[in-house]
């Protein structure tokens, strides 16, 4: 086994096809393949197999060659987010001691080792006998990845390439992927969401389009390049696809070709869901959800009839054969699949599990349909004045309110309640917060009702897009 066979193999049928598109640079199946197997070859000579690579690249082709190539060594590749505080960079670096780092260029500064660092333009061309990709061991790791937003450091989610695999072929049968397929890609390859981007889409033999990253801060500009490369299929996170339902334009930039969005990695607000689903009737929605430990577990493709601005949508049922239990006292979502992770990467070694669930953290029912809802995290609870409050039940609340754009709600310490709710938002335009949170007194429990808010322009959000609560909390503590 190995993730990235069905690649080469795609390589045969349609050698001359494009396989990624980056900008005005693109590069077929065939001289992918070649790129590839040049850096590997130098990586055997290494003798790198199981050991973790990282990769010090933005996301591109370069860095998707680099990442493929780690694979068909039978080493295991680390992404790096070179664009985080050097202190956190130096973090992971010295918890997954890397043998190598591949980067272009001089070593950086902020790297204490520079003998680890390969510079990617001068690597030597290297003659190796043998073939690629080299045959692992499906329990064998293919990737660590570590997960921002976390209480602490960091954490090396490590996978192995029977749960990539797993994955990867669960979406392509279940989204019916093909060579005709036009995949946007933006999620950091740090980010599990690049899992499909990366393994998902080549084993299909699509071409993947990756959406340069400038164009996520202009809606409008995003969807003219959606439309330019007729993208067929997305996957990406609710808050992005909110900010186009919004002002992305759709009611005259012509998205025909796109057949699907995937989203994943926060709860989507209903209001904006309705106003995408409207906009876009002949596009397929789905909600993926499942933490980076298990990657999907559950999914739900959007059925618009049963869309309403008062109920979150429902996170669906089992996906990737997974088995699905809920803790009878917590009500926390216990998951068993073969793509959950083997352990967390600490220390240059890997901490295995002790058990075959994973425990999600997050809180969850069955509908009377047998559908999974979802209802927040439970490390997310607040106790206010003896009662136990969910602040996702808050946020729901407000982001039904008609001038919301996004919301946040955590808590702050308070000498006789214990905690109470605060909130930050961004409201649409000329919207003024005090007639915006009227409706509130009548909507919300007296323990429920946010004791502050702050108006922002927009969410502070972590590199993969999702809502940085912590950030969000220091507003309320400074």
């Amino acid at each position: 086994m190995n993730i990235v066979i069905p690649f080469f193999q795609q390589c045969n049928q349609t050698p001359d096809k494009t396989a990624f598109v980056e900008e005005e640079h693109t590069i077929s199946y065939i001289d992918l393949k070649t790129g590839i197997e040049k850096i590997a070859a130098f990586l055997r000579i290494k003798q790198v197999r199981n050991q973790c690579i990282a990769i010090a690249l933005d996301r591109g082709i370069e860095a998707a060659s680099s990442i493929y190539a780690v694979l068909s060594a039978g080493a295991i590749y680390l992404p790096l987010d070179i664009k985080n505080p050097v202190t956190r960079i130096n973090f992971i670096i010295a918890d997954a001691q890397p043998a190598f780092i591949i980067g272009i260029g001089d070593a950086p500064d902020w790297l204490d080792n520079p003998a680890i660092w390969l510079d990617l333009s001068q690597l030597p061309l290297t003659e190796i006998k043998g073939i690629f990709p080299v045959l692992v061991d499906k329990n064998d790791l293919a990737a660590i990845l570590y997960t921002s937003g976390s209480t602490g450091n960091p954490k090396g989610v490590a996978l192995s390439h029977q749960a990539l695999m797993n994955f990867s072929s669960w979406a392509q049968t279940t989204f019916k992927l093909n060579q005709l397929e036009r995949i946007a890609s933006l999620a950091p390859f740090h980010f599990d969401l690049s899992i499909f981007d990366l393994f998902s889409s080549l084993a299909s033999g699509a071409t993947v389009y990756f959406l340069p990253a400038r164009l996520s801060l202009s809606p409008s500009r995003l969807t003219a390049w959606l439309s330019e490369y007729k993208i067929t299929t997305w996957y990406t996170v609710p808050s992005l696809l909110s900010f186009i339902a919004l002002k992305g334009a759709l009611q005259t930039t012509d998205l025909s070709h796109l057949k699907r969005l995937l989203f994943a990695g926060e709860v989507f607000p209903c209001p904006h869901l309705i106003k995408l689903a409207d906009l876009l009737p002949d596009t397929e929605l789905f909600n993926l959800y499942g933490p980076t430990e298990t990657n999907v577990c559950c999914y739900w493709q959007v059925e618009h009839q049963r869309l309403t601005v008062e109920q979150n949508i429902p996170i669906g049922y089992a996906a990737c054969d997974a088995d699905l239990l809920i803790d009878t006292e917590s009500g926390e979502l216990l998951v068993n699949s073969l793509n959950n992770f083997s352990g967390y990467w600490q220390q240059g070694k890997l901490q295995p599990l002790s058990t075959n669930y994973y425990p999600t953290g997050d809180k969850v029912a069955l509908n009377t349909q047998g559908e999974y809802e979802y209802y927040g995290r439970l490390d997310r609870m607040l106790k206010c004045s003896g009662y136990r409050v969910e602040p996702a039940e808050i946020e729901q609340c407000i982001n039904q309110l008609a001038t919301i754009v996004s919301c946040a709600v955590v808590g702050i310490k308070d000498l006789t309640s214990g905690q109470r709710p605060v909130a930050a938002v961004v409201l649409t335009g000329d919207a003024t917060l005090s007639n915006t949170i009227k409706p509130l007194r009548q909507q919300l429990a007296p323990y429920m009702q946010p004791c502050k808010f702050i108006v922002l322009d927009t969410l502070p959000r972590l590199a993969n897009g999702k809502t940085n609560y912590q950030a969000i909390q220091r507003l309320f503590e400074s």
